[in-house]
Order: structure tokens, then C-alpha cells, then sequence
């Protein structure tokens, strides 16, 4: 049995998560393919694969087997490439996942531009907010939200997102304007609730460098991100709000923003890919794309203070309020998708 084929043929039965759709993708019989993968788990006498009627799934053996298949292979497609072409662009399959606000509308409106860059490289680009575990679904890397909490991948940061304190005048003008963290307590929020866990998002702010957290009163809880600013916007409350989706309204007047002096604590935004000896061309050309892109906007690098309203150098318009619910969402650290 020519492992290194073997090895091939497994990967794409885990990334297609089919045998008929892994057969066909490498252009081989069905039966080749399930006689392959028998072979294989006979050879290292464990079960790398559940298999049911409708799916197939990884074992532990299984995922362990599969991190390790893809150095190997990825060690060895770079060291023939070197031989090959030292100057050769990278090339290949290149998985990602993203939350939908970054994927819709920092990534897909320049797609052409790295595609110009690097047009040997095949993306697949899944868009959400849900867990995504790189190595179980052959996922190369990912942009998320929130401290690195697991400790098996690096993250380079790429960016910050701020956030603000805000409401609708009509709100102020019947409840007054708060000067004072502690007069939240007086005040109301539309509060916001974990699609995943169904807990009410506190707020926080940071007080002298250090982080506070607050919980504001409120009557009313949405976990869909056009309501909640809909709801901002009709004042039935407070809100904390991407400062960046939030600029359209608060240059109009139609939001407020309070206590800028205590500003909810940034989101710092990284590419995750999990720990190799050697980083693939592809991803960290991707990695290094990405951070020009963020680079570019100072909204979404952390600079601010650079910002000149109503412009963003990115070239793309201001994001719509559906477009806010994976930033809320990934302000949860406690539930972060690492």
C-alpha cells in the first residue's frame, strides 16, 4: 500500500465528509476508496472513522491521525516545491471560516484583489459565528473575535474593533442623559442574549485601565441584531454597539453616544491557524493579506483616532444592522469560538 496515497485519500474522505464525494474529487471508484481507508485502519489497527448512512465523522484516533497526515503532506509538498521552483507562488486548497460581518463585508468586496495576488490558490470561505474545530472539519484558519483561550493554535492579530455606549435622543429626552457609570442603575438597555446559551451579554467598560463590568436594567432581550438596533433606534434603551456600525446613526444624530470616557473594553480580531513546525505558504500568505486589509481602515485597526467621517479607506459602505449580531455575539469571551 503506497501510504503517502493512502494518506491523500483519507484527508479528502475527512474534508468531503463523504466516500462518494471524496471518490470523486480524486477521480477514483468508490470501491478504491473504501478499500484504501479498510486498509489504512488495519495497518494501524484503530478506527479513524465513524460511519453512518448519511455522514462521516472523525474518531480521536482518528483526528490525531489527520493533524498529523497534514504536516506530513504539507512538509512535503513544501520541500518538493522548493526543488521544484524556490520562487513558485503558493498554491493548493485553502480552507478558512470567518464571521459573516468580517466575510460579507471586509473580505468578499476585495476577493479580487488576492485572487490577482495569489491566483494558484483555491479558497473555500464558510461564513458564521458557531465553533469551528480546524482539525475536525479541515479547516486551515480563521479570523475570529476574543482572546486565544485554547492553547493548541496562534493567533496573529490583525485588528481591533471598538464599541460604544449609545441611545436615541428620544430616549434622553425622557430619561435624561447618564454622567456617571452608576447612574446606569437608573437607566434601561435593550439587552442582548447568546443565540447559543440564552445568557443576557453584560456590558463592561474600562475604568482607569481596568476592566468593569455592568448590569443595566432592561425589559426587553433580543438575540437578532436588526431588531436590537431597531430597538436602540426607537429608544426603548441603551445599547453597546460596534463603534464602527454605529458611526452612520451617531453622524446623523439619530444615536448619542454617553460616557465616552469609559468605553466598553476593544475586540481584538485574529487569523487562528493551529500550531505546525512549518507555517503553509497559503495561510500565511492569506494572513498576511488579511492584516493589510485592517491595516487599511482605522476603524477596524484600532487607530480611531485617524478616523475622518464618512469615509473608510477600505472602500466599502457603512454595514447594516443585521451585519452587527457576530460582533455582539463574540463579545461573550466566556463563549469564544477559539
Amino acid at each position: 500500500m503506497d501510504r503517502f496515497q493512502a494518506m491523500k485519500v483519507y484527508m479528502a474522505v475527512v474534508d468531503a465528509r463523504s466516500f462518494s464525494r471524496a471518490a470523486d474529487n480524486l477521480s477514483l471508484p468508490r470501491a478504491t476508496v473504501t478499500t484504501t481507508i479498510q486498509n489504512l485502519e488495519n495497518l494501524l489497527r484503530v478506527r479513524l472513522l465513524n460511519r453512518t448512512t448519511r455522514s462521516v465523522s472523525l474518531t480521536p484516533d482518528g483526528a490525531a491521525y489527520y493533524e498529523r497526515c497534514a504536516r506530513l503532506l504539507s512538509d512535503l509538498e513544501e520541500m518538493e516545491a522548493a526543488f521544484r521552483d524556490v520562487a513558485q507562488r503558493p498554491q493548493g486548497r485553502l480552507r478558512i471560516d470567518v464571521p459573516t460581518i468580517i466575510g460579507r463585508l471586509i473580505l468578499i468586496p476585495k476577493l479580487c484583489e488576492f485572487r490577482q495576488r495569489y491566483p494558484d490558490i483555491e479558497l473555500v470561505i464558510g461564513m458564521g459565528d458557531r465553533p469551528v474545530d480546524l482539525v475536525q472539519e479541515a479547516v486551515d484558519c480563521v479570523i475570529r473575535g476574543g482572546e486565544l483561550i485554547d492553547s493548541t493554535l496562534v493567533a496573529r492579530r490583525i485588528g481591533s474593533i471598538n464599541f460604544v455606549t449609545c441611545g436615541a435622543p428620544a430616549y434622553f429626552e425622557r430619561h435624561g442623559t447618564p454622567q456617571m457609570l452608576a447612574e446606569l442603575q437608573e437607566h434601561q438597555a435593550v439587552h442582548y442574549f447568546s443565540a447559543r446559551t440564552g445568557r443576557i451579554i453584560d456590558w463592561d467598560h474600562l475604568v482607569d485601565g481596568q476592566l468593569q463590568h455592568v448590569k443595566v436594567p432592561g425589559s426587553i432581550a433580543v438575540n437578532d441584531a436588526e431588531a436590537y438596533m431597531a430597538l436602540a433606534l426607537q429608544g426603548f434603551g441603551l445599547v453597546q454597539a460596534a463603534r464602527f456600525m454605529a458611526l452612520p446613526y451617531l453622524e446623523r444624530g439619530e444615536l448619542i453616544e454617553i460616557l465616552p470616557q469609559w468605553r466598553p473594553e476593544p475586540l481584538p480580531i485574529s487569523v487562528l491557524y493551529p500550531q505546525n513546525r512549518h507555517l503553509s505558504p497559503k495561510v500565511r500568505a492569506f494572513s498576511d493579506w488579511a492584516a493589510e486589509l485592517f491595516a487599511q481602515c482605522p476603524l477596524l485597526s484600532g487607530r480611531d483616532e485617524e478616523y475622518v467621517p464618512g469615509v473608510c479607506t477600505l472602500g466599502i459602505d457603512p454595514p447594516t444592522n443585521a451585519s452587527v449580531r457576530d460582533l455582539i455575539e463574540q463579545r461573550n469571551l466566556a463563549e469564544s469560538t477559539f
